[in-house]
């Protein structure tokens, strides 16, 4: 995953061979514009970078750049806002349930025209020229003088990480006489450089498939030639869980979500989607699609796909739209695509789908590291999960591929969006799917890597090197959320001196070892395109599975919407409706056997024996009661219905 200050986000907990792409994403809680009547401006908090110090400073960043800014719209009753979208999503509360429509949210909450008005001419008159207006923003762009002179601020350049940025040397502000209607800005900070060039989407990447020999369950195909681990032969990983296996051990029993909605986001669009997602259901059992059971919205045009790497958003939205179907066989989805994989372009879709109201439930496997974040770009986010909240709609993040995110960054920490207080942070588990699809066991998602050796009696540096994992821990910018208070260990939420917010809430399904089967369009050897199928994991799949749980619940309500779920999820812990996941479920090591392909596609160049053991997540763990790997755990027998006590 590439760290750009969260500006450019990654496909979610992707891993297919090797560790691929991160995801998920953590938010910082939304903070109103304060006061500063001495200097008649109210400051934005949040808008200078915390890598804006004093001792990075470069002086002051010539005039004769331009800036590019977004201008986000507080709308009316930003505290109220807040407080509904509580009350809304809290079973506790007399307004439980009580949500808008998308036009009562805008009539309630959004920018008014008078709002909008002043803003626009606030801009024009410090020498700023507005490039777009929508509810949501207001898009400007001007040399460097006129940006300070309207956002009350001087920009001076910054070294970071190797490169000179941009930045505020203090906290933006906007004039008094505004108070209440701006929200942030975004831009005025230039980490990274933000391209403009539109770009044709490209072909997808080369093909990748599994090596055999499998098991078709856990443990159905013994190694009995290769070494042993954990005082025993050690089975094949599976080829791939179907949505057959997935449904039978989260209990969905005879719910297919009919009549409920879901969206996915991601970045880009699969040319072959369509087909690709109709070809693996007829392949693997799952319901054909009916007449307009999948549709999309997409942007009008595309840009920064050569830095997001476009192509490999493809795997992303393919994973995410047939584990959904899997699990949710008769949910209509809507994939919505974004322009890029930056924040603006991500947060354009995350809008398209709340002013839409394209769905009731949204699963999102992309994100970025906390230190990424910026309280700016936090407070957006946030805006939009909670006008989200109010009409009923619940936002699912993947809670990251990396663990603690020590091995990958260094400092111990959270993803986000995932930790915003507003969404439902999904976590990762290794599943062992038993004969006649019986839950066996599941523990925490985190991989261990060891090969075998040249004489093929032993397993080289048993038991390897930490590969990947659920992320999850404990946030540094986010405060603990009323519902996670007496239910999260103290010892998490104060994990980082007063009370934080703790991810994930929820998990299923993500280690790589015991991963879904996908199918796709992929470029072949030869440069052709092709269907290939083969085994995924990441969280990013956990999110979509818990999404397709989540449509099951709803129909067993009637089709009335769960919306932000956090509240009934917790309300729910300690009732045996969740599997109680932790990392020693047998007693004993637990490891498969994965063979690969050397070139990633066919035996051509030999195959690799590695053994892969479970359960072992960085410094995370997942134990009795919640904790910082699986969350309250994983749906159990009953949690689909539960919902049917409303």
């Amino acid at each position: 995953m590439r760290s750009n200050r969260g500006a450019r986000r990654t496909r979610a907990g992707l891993s297919i061979a090797a560790t691929l792409p991160l995801l998920a994403g953590a938010l910082a809680l939304a903070a109103p514009a304060q006061a500063d009547s001495g200097a008649g401006r109210d400051t934005l908090s949040g808008t200078k970078p915390l890598w804006a110090t004093s001792s990075a400073d470069k002086g002051s960043t010539a005039n004769s750049h331009t800036v590019h800014a977004r201008v986000y719209l507080a709308g009316r009753n930003a505290r109220k806002l807040t407080a509904y979208a509580r009350a809304v999503s809290d079973p506790s509360s007399r307004q439980y349930g009580h949500y808008l429509t998308a036009k009562q949210a805008k009539a309630r909450f959004g920018a008014t025209k008078h709002q909008i008005a002043a803003v626009t001419a606030w801009l024009k008159s410090s020498g700023l020229t507005v490039t777009g207006t929508n509810d949501h923003y207001i898009s400007v762009s001007g040399d460097v003088s006129a940006a300070e002179k309207a956002f009350g601020t001087q920009l001076h350049n910054y070294a970071k990480s190797g490169h000179t940025y941009r930045a505020p040397s203090h906290a933006a502000s906007v004039p008094a006489s505004l108070h209440g209607a701006v929200l942030t800005v975004t831009g005025l900070d230039s980490a990274p450089h933000h391209a403009t060039k539109q770009d044709q989407l490209p072909p997808p990447e080369a093909v990748f498939r599994n090596s055999g020999p499998f098991s078709t369950y856990f443990g159905s195909n013994i190694a009995t030639t290769l070494p042993d681990a954990y005082g025993s032969k050690v089975p094949y990983a599976p080829k791939g869980y179907t949505g057959k296996q997935l449904r039978a051990v989260y209990g969905a029993g005879k719910a297919t979500g009919k009549g409920v909605r879901v969206a996915i986001t991601d970045a880009f669009a699969s040319p072959y989607i369509a087909q690709d997602a109709q070809a693996y259901a007829a392949k693997n059992g799952d319901a054909p699609y009916a007449a307009g059971q999948f549709n999309q919205d997409l942007p009008k045009s595309y840009n920064h796909v050569k830095e997001c790497g476009g192509a490999g958003w493809y795997g992303e939205e393919t994973l995410d739209v047939e584990a959904v179907h899997a699990m949710a066989p008769k949910a209509n989805i809507t994939y919505v695509g974004a322009a890029s994989c930056n924040d603006d372009d991500l947060l354009d879709a995350l809008n398209r789908v709340v002013d839409k109201h394209l769905a009731d439930i949204v699963s999102n496997s992309w994100g970025d590291i906390e230190a990424n974040q910026t309280p700016q770009l936090a407070t957006a986010y946030d805006q939009v999960f909670k006008m989200g909240a109010v009409q009923g709609i619940g936002f699912y993040f993947s809670s990251g591929d990396n663990g603690d995110e020590v091995a990958n960054t260094g400092t111990k920490q959270v993803d986000t969006p995932a930790n915003s207080a507003w969404v439902t942070a999904v976590g990762g588990t290794a599943l062992a799917v038993g004969k006649n699809n019986t839950y066996k066991w599941e523990t925490g998602w985190g991989t261990q890597k060891s090969t075998l050796s040249a004489d093929g009696k032993s397993w080289t540096g048993f038991p390897g090197k930490y590969l990947y994992g659920a992320g999850g821990g404990t946030s540094k910018t986010v405060n603990e959320p009323f519902y996670q208070w007496g239910v999260v260990p103290n010892s998490l939420a104060t994990a980082n001196g007063g009370h934080h917010r703790v991810v994930p809430d929820i998990s299923a399904i993500a280690d790589p070892q015991t991963g879904f089967l996908v199918g796709q369009t992929q470029t072949m050897p030869d440069g052709s395109l092709g269907y290939s199928e083969y085994r995924i994991g990441g969280t990013s799949l956990a999110a979509p599975v818990i999404a397709g749980v989540q449509a099951l619940a709803q129909q067993e309500r009637g089709g009335f919407p769960i919306g932000f779920a956090n509240p009934e999820i917790y309300a729910r812990y300690g009732t045996g409706l969740f599997h109680d996941v932790t990392d020693h479920p047998t007693g004993h090591g637990l490891a498969v056997i994965r063979r690969d392909f050397a070139n990633g596609y066919d035996a051509s160049n030999g195959v690799l024996t590695s053994l892969r053991t479970l359960g072992t997540d960085s410094s995370l763990h997942a134990t009795r009661g919640y904790d910082d790997v699986t969350g309250v755990g994983t749906p159990a027998r009953g949690y689909v219905e539960s919902y049917s006590w409303f």
